[in-house]
């Protein structure tokens, strides 16, 4: 009998393994002589990521660290990036960020903090050294963690989708995830193998904080029970849930094209009589992409509140509703009117 083509990857060395899924991650094609920009924290996951990219490319790659203010003693995770970079013969970027000293934004945390300095820092890196794509080490693992996180939170559906493979992180410049399908084991495991260390965060042991008690109560225990495929199948999932997002999206922006007509006054007199039929759920994803669009204030734009735009949808004249970021809706002949108090 011949061996199944899962029967051969099992049987193959981890690097193989690990390298073939790092490939499939990358980007279909990579402009050529364009630097790729590799986060490195010092992790096993980013450590895993820079080697196997120094496997798989023979383009300029350059090391990018960002420093966080929150342990005493990140300097050494810094001085450890550093002299692998030098070692692979790579130069080494990194930035001390004061995550603690800079004041918050409106309901931004810590960690939110923290992950909005570093991006800032890595788009800046990329835009130095002209660099076209930055990629991040985020595995199967942290998918899994993100959407259960998210689902226990409190998301809709686009919530579901987790994080994506790639999107834009500046002007120019993509952020990709190509570790995205591979488990966090399978990387430990290629490191081991090609005698590669790494460091050790003492904080992602720290059950306190909702990512890291997901990853060490909740998951182990399904993965050790009952649900010996609860990774994959989250995943799995957020994969589906990624479509139905696109899918919906896609209706809206269609309907608005058709139905959303642009004032003198500035606003947007939306036509509704053809929403009337529709489902609301797709009827408040059409007011969504508008608020995309326009580039409208959505920071306290909520799901009630485009839920109460479809209601309204098919109101009598004259009925009127405020919203967040001085928005007036307005119903009129036919349709809402739409628009932003000076």
């Amino acid at each position: 009998m011949l061996p199944t083509p899962s029967s051969r990857r099992a049987s193959e060395p981890p690097s193989v393994r690990f390298l073939a899924a790092l490939a499939a991650g990358l980007p279909p094609s990579s402009p050529g002589g364009f630097p790729l920009v590799v986060g490195v924290s010092g992790g096993a996951d980013s450590v895993g990521l820079l080697v196997g990219m120094c496997r798989l490319v023979s383009g300029p790659i350059v090391v990018a660290h960002a420093q966080h203010d929150l342990r005493d003693d990140a300097h050494t995770d810094r001085v450890f990036v550093e002299e692998l970079a030098a070692a692979l013969g790579l130069p080494c970027e990194w930035r001390r960020l004061a995550v603690r000293d800079e004041r918050s934004e409106s309901g931004e945390g810590l960690e939110a903090r923290a992950r909005r300095l570093r991006y800032d820092f890595l788009a800046r890196v990329a835009h130095a050294c002209g660099g076209r794509h930055v990629l991040v080490a985020h595995t199967a693992d942290d998918q899994a963690e993100t959407i259960l996180h998210r689902i226990l939170r409190g998301t809709g559906i686009a919530g579901l989708a987790g994080m994506r493979r790639a999107r834009e992180l500046c002007d120019g410049v993509a952020l990709v995830r190509p570790l995205l399908d591979v488990p966090r084991a399978d990387v430990r495991r290629y490191l081991e193998e090609v005698g590669t260390d790494w460091r050790e965060d003492a904080t992602n042991a720290d059950t306190a904080r909702a990512r890291n008690f997901l990853r060490h109560e909740v998951l182990p225990r399904c993965l050790g029970g009952p649900y010996p495929a609860a990774t994959a199948a989250v995943v799995r999932l957020g994969e589906q849930a990624a479509g139905v997002a696109e899918a919906l999206a896609s209706a809206a922006d269609r309907l608005l094209e058709e139905h959303a007509v642009r004032t003198e006054g500035g606003g947007i007199w939306l036509r509704t009589r053809r929403l009337t039929g529709l489902h609301p759920h797709l009827v408040a994803e059409v007011f969504a992409a508008l608020w995309r669009r326009e580039g409208w204030p959505r920071r306290d734009m909520t799901t009630a509140h485009y839920r109460a735009l479809a209601d309204r949808v098919g109101r009598t004249t004259g009925d009127q509703l405020a919203l967040p970021g001085r928005m007036q809706v307005t119903s009129v002949d036919d349709g809402l009117l739409l628009r932003r108090e000076a």
